[in-house]
């Protein structure tokens, strides 16, 4: 429904799908054991300091990576849609119009051109950091409880602490399914929303 574009569909509609399928997988990461993956790069590099990052969403490269992607597909579609001239018209002429006084219409040009890039730059950035920050705090949790084990090993008072390592860890896993899910849902979300507003004459 926010594309009108029945060509426009058939490419977006798929690339809709593989973009809530592929964030819903770099999130499931976030499920594996804490431990495994990163030991498992340790041993294979032979440096038992080699870093890894398992989860690919909560790394801001990643996540900005995409929705830069989006922004560039939003200019593709833009130009197709309305071609150059009626882009670049909209870049200048869009929130505030135009006046027919040529200073005037100047000045109106320059702030609605400053407004556009305000725009496609706050859209680009909240669309990736969204997704970095949902993903990120949910690493930090399982880290956080995975330390409770870790500190019941260490320390001879913290007996019940492995009961609360199992429990807060699987009720924490049960609800970040459907965060993993909501977080690729609305990312698919928005990439169709910014696409279907770059088909949208102002």
């Amino acid at each position: 429904a926010n594309i009108h574009n029945a060509e426009s569909r058939k490419f977006i509609a798929p690339l809709a799908l593989t973009v809530f399928v592929w964030i819903f997988m770099m999130n499931a990461m976030d499920l594996l054991p804490v431990d495994l993956l990163p030991v498992l790069w340790q041993g294979a590099t032979a440096d038992s300091h080699a870093y890894l990052r398992v989860v690919p969403t909560a790394d801001l490269s990643t996540t900005l990576g995409l929705s830069s992607a989006v922004l560039l597909l939003c200019f593709w579609y833009s130009v197709k849609i309305k071609g150059a001239g009626g882009w670049a018209h909209e870049l200048v002429t869009a929130p505030f119009g135009t006046s027919k006084n040529p200073v005037f219409a100047l000045i109106l040009g320059v702030v609605n051109l400053l407004m556009q890039i305000i725009e496609y730059v706050a859209k680009t950035v909240s669309h990736g950091m969204r997704l970095f920050g949902n993903m990120y705090a949910g690493e930090l949790v399982f880290m956080l409880i995975a330390l409770m084990g870790g500190a019941a090993a260490m320390s001879l008072s913290g007996v019940l602490l492995p009961v609360g390592h199992i429990i807060a860890g699987s009720i924490w896993a049960i609800f970040h399914i459907l965060i993993i899910t909501l977080q690729a849902f609305i990312f698919m979300m928005l990439t169709l929303i910014y696409l279907g507003q770059a088909h949208e004459a102002h």
